[in-house]
């Protein structure tokens, strides 16, 4: 049998991105409740509306903040398993550091306390490929060192191993998911903090060429976020516990690529604008990150299945449809 079978879930930050998709992924099976705690920072009503017409699926209605404790016990009494997607995003942590601690490691803090209080059978904590840096080995495994050197990842780490102290301590199960670049449709598009497949696709639908730094060779992982959310409920179904997985296609693709890929899907004649890196820049970006996945398919069976031409094409259509072209 399932572990979803009849389970009582809460999704913490379940109107997110890759939240709101965990929530359609586990509406799949035969669960009892979802229930989706949301401070709405960076959750969307719009991502979460075909779920809630699913009478299994509420929206918790009394606030939804990892920082507020009382809340967060209230929502998550009862419940049988926890997904954990509540973040500052990268560049927001850059510039808001204090409050990234706040919500990223106090917040999680938050999250795991009110798990081991609940009795919570399981722990799903999305964590991030920023944990790793820059890569030494391509592609990076599981065992890859922590060069990070930035906010995000730093909250990140924190994260990973408060998990594994409140395992060793209290017994609390969890599992965590080191995501590579996640995209697809519901991911922020205007935002100043949007990721690069949005950047690009706003200024090709601007007629405006899109703008790559350096001479575009840095390459990354990109997953489609379905895959990411199959992914998330296969971990909980799974019998692992005190485990990080990548999360990614083990595919490398530089950002000359991708914008070239972009371009033709597009059928645009837009030429690339090639910028020089900053001073800053070109000392903290990550030039390298793609991530092994022989460890998730070992352990899990997960393989990824969509491509990343046929995640774009699902993303630009959204984007025509929903008017964010």
């Amino acid at each position: 049998m399932s572990n979803l079978t009849n389970a009582k879930i809460l999704v913490i930050g379940g109107a997110g991105f890759i939240g709101s998709f965990v929530v359609r992924e586990l509406l799949k099976e035969n669960v009892e409740e979802v229930v989706i705690y949301d401070n709405f920072t960076r959750g969307k009503m719009d991502n979460i509306a075909e779920a809630l017409n699913d009478g299994r699926c509420s929206l918790y209605p009394h606030g939804g903040d990892i920082r507020d404790i009382d809340v967060l016990n209230d929502a998550m009494r009862g419940k049988d398993y926890v997904f954990h997607l509540a973040a500052m995003w990268l560049l927001h942590c850059k510039d808001f550091p204090r409050t990234a601690f706040e919500v990223n490691i106090g917040g999680t803090f938050n999250v795991l306390e009110a798990c081991v209080t609940h009795k919570i059978k399981k722990l799903i904590y999305s964590s991030s490929a920023s944990v790793y840096g820059d890569a030494v080995e391509i592609p990076m495994t599981e065992e890859h060192p922590f060069n990070n050197r930035n906010f995000y990842g730093a909250t990140k780490i924190s994260g990973e191993a408060m998990c594994r102290a409140f395992y060793d301590r209290f017994g609390l199960s969890y599992v965590g998911l080191r995501y590579m670049n996640v995209y697809g449709p519901g991911q922020d598009q205007t935002a100043a903090y949007t990721g690069v497949i949005p950047i690009m696709l706003n200024k090709v639908d601007a007629n405006e060429a899109p703008m790559i730094n350096g001479d575009g060779s840095q390459a990354y992982d990109f997953v489609y976020v379905e895959d990411v959310a199959r992914f998330n409920v296969l971990a909980l179904n799974s019998n692992k516990t005190d485990e990080f997985y990548n999360v990614g296609t083990e595919v490398q693709t530089s950002i000359k690529e991708l914008c070239d890929t972009i371009l033709e899907m597009t059928h645009s004649n837009l030429k690339v604008n090639y910028v020089p890196y900053s001073a800053e820049d070109a000392r903290r970006l990550v030039q390298n990150r793609i991530g092994s996945n022989k460890k998730a398919l070992a352990d899990l069976g997960f393989q990824p299945k969509v491509s990343l031409r046929e995640g774009l094409q699902k993303l630009i259509e959204w984007r025509k449809s929903s008017g964010k072209k």
